[in-house]
């Protein structure tokens, strides 16, 4: 799943991430430290989230109370989310989906009978 973030308080302006399962595959930052964040987004590759988090999360930058870090966690955790409701989502229009064959189903029947 593609997601894109847009982090507050830092010099980044936009995050690109592709997370498959809870599983980080490529991060993309735009703005910022260009050699810091290219770096970052290779060590972060193949990491989970939770292993991300754990090590990111409240890094701060300079006198700033978060940083580009700290902002990817956000972005993780706000793709995740996604992912949850577009899931989610998917079930309920199939279920829907299934119902309304169900009932054109059962409406065949009872003119067949």
């Amino acid at each position: 799943m593609e997601y894109t973030y847009y982090p507050k308080g830092v010099c980044s302006n936009k995050i690109d991430i592709e997370v498959e399962g809870n599983i980080i595959k490529n991060v993309k930052f735009y703005g910022g430290c260009n050699g810091n964040l290219k770096a970052l987004s290779k060590l972060v590759k193949g990491m989970t989230v939770e292993d991300v988090s754990e090590k990111l999360m409240g890094n701060t930058c300079g006198f700033r109370p978060t940083s580009c870090a700290d902002q990817l966690v956000k972005g993780l955790y706000e793709a995740m989310e996604h992912s949850t409701e577009t899931d989610e989502s998917r079930e309920f229009v199939s279920a829907e989906k299934i119902s309304a064959e169900v009932a054109v189903s059962e409406a065949d029947e009872e003119k067949e009978a």
